[in-house]
């Protein structure tokens, strides 16, 4: 008998908005994002963005929006009015929670405190700051526009104007040292901010970073740079619940945990990606990437340049390749609720990684071991197919 693959509901849906230009673009970034050398098209960028959601709408329809992401690129690039207007242009066309998360990310570099005001009046709450290190030097050497005296004053505008703030810091930045990595972490917690992301530098592909490695710290600094940071933060009273996102009790994001309990989201803007769920199928779509090429065919009314079903076989490692993120790891029922599929479907590779030591459950929970979440992708591997 063939497997049940229909979900019997949906799951939550949120929406990300991708503004894709930025003032320079990093050595080690590897999103789509464009440097500004002309004026921004901001306007033209709208009508393109209004049109490509209004296209989306049949995909979506009735359904409501659990949250709001703008990223980039550099989102704090657009005008304040320009924010303001894709928001009025979206609750037009949508159904936002009325007690919807929304964030939009900004660069230290381009922050101006009346503007920072007026993203907030025009309904942005929730700041997300790319400090990324506090040391000039680092900052230099990761292509940065800002310097460590504009990463305070961001800091110090978006609490003077936001109750829910988010701080990117990197680690194993290039000749970075164990204690330097603990001053960054310990003046970023100086801030109280409600949530902190620190990502591991890592050597993306068509990077100048891949092209031209800098120094970097070797695998057992790295690995003490991580211990160091999960520690300073649970003894914070920071939670640990995701890969690189810590939280203060109850400022958990939203919109990225959506992404991780496998939520669909709707992806507009140039490159943006979007997964959505149907009662007997899922989709993943792709917009244009090139800024140019992306409001010309949006503005024609086909803004989405790839699109595809998700495969049944392949639902359950997308799944787990999101979910096992979480420090917490997921209810069983989660995973039947947003696959389609019986918790039978993986029982081999649930029992694989319990004996390699990867995973603890019980008959309602999954739960990443310390050793599990270190090694993510040999536990991930497991789920890329069926053991024999």
């Amino acid at each position: 008998m063939p497997l049940q693959h229909n979900l019997t509901a949906l799951p939550p849906l949120s929406l990300y908005i991708h503004i894709p230009w930025c003032v320079k673009k990093c050595p080690y970034c590897d999103f789509n994002s464009h440097t500004a050398r002309d004026a921004i098209p901001e306007q033209r960028y709208i009508e393109a963005l209004t049109r490509d959601l209004e296209s989306a709408l049949p995909l979506i329809w009735g359904r409501n929006i659990h949250s709001i992401f703008f990223g980039g690129g550099t989102p704090s690039l657009f005008s304040s009015e320009g924010i303001d207007n894709i928001l009025t242009m979206v609750r037009s066309l949508l159904k936002p929670d009325f007690f919807a998360e929304v964030t939009l990310e900004a660069n230290p570099g381009t922050v101006e405190a009346n503007k920072f005001r007026e993203f907030k009046s025009a309904g942005i709450n929730r700041l997300s700051l790319g400090i990324q290190s506090f040391n000039p030097s680092h900052l230099s050497a990761l292509g940065r526009i800002h310097n460590d005296r504009d990463a305070h004053n961001a800091i110090g505008i978006a609490k003077d104007n936001f109750d829910n703030f988010n701080l990117d810091l990197m680690y194993a930045l290039p000749n970075q040292t164990l204690v330097q990595a603990q001053q960054d972490l310990n003046t970023a917690l100086s801030y109280a901010p409600p949530h902190l992301s620190c990502y591991h530098l890592t050597l993306e592909p068509n990077t100048p970073f891949h092209h031209h490695p800098p120094s970097l710290p070797d695998d057992d600094l790295s690995a003490d740079m991580q211990v160091m940071i999960e520690a300073t933060l649970a003894k914070a009273n920071y939670q640990h619940y995701e890969t690189s996102a810590f939280a203060q009790p109850q400022r958990k994001a939203k919109h990225n945990l959506n992404y991780w309990q496998f939520g669909d989201y709707l992806g507009i803007g140039a490159g943006a990606h979007s997964k959505l769920s149907f009662h007997n199928r899922m989709l993943r779509q792709m917009r244009h990437k090139l800024p140019r090429e992306y409001m010309e065919h949006a503005l024609s009314g086909n803004p989405v340049q790839t699109e595809h079903e998700i495969p049944i076989a392949e639902r359950a490692f997308e799944f787990m390749m999101n979910a096992l993120r979480l420090t917490d790891g997921f209810d069983l029922s989660l995973f039947s609720e947003r696959t389609g599929l019986p918790i039978t479907a993986i029982q081999k590779q649930l029992d694989l990684a319990e004996n390699q030591g990867l995973i603890t459950r019980d008959h309602v929970h999954v739960t990443p071991t310390l050793h599990g979440q270190r090694f993510l992708n040999d536990l991930l591997g497991l789920f890329l197919t069926s053991p024999k």
